[in-house]
């Protein structure tokens, strides 16, 4: 496990203490699901940008175009 120091003005860590205790949780639990869901959101992104480049364009046109009729 590592320590990261963060250096936030007072104001910001004051109610990030209050958000979290809202949630029920520590401050230190909702740094690690803020860090969970980048992580997540950028593995996503990866996996599209890897997808994308090995795909073909008039075939994904034709999936958003079926997406967009269903929505």
């Amino acid at each position: 496990m590592s320590t990261i120091t963060l250096r936030i003005p007072d104001s910001k860590h004051e109610r990030l203490k209050q958000f979290a205790k809202e949630q029920g949780v520590s401050l230190n639990k909702l740094f690690d699901e803020f860090a969970t869901v980048a992580l997540a959101q950028f593995d996503a992104k990866t996996r599209f940008t890897i997808n994308a480049a090995k795909g073909d364009l008039p075939t994904g046109l034709k999936l958003l175009d079926k997406l967009d009729k269903e929505l």
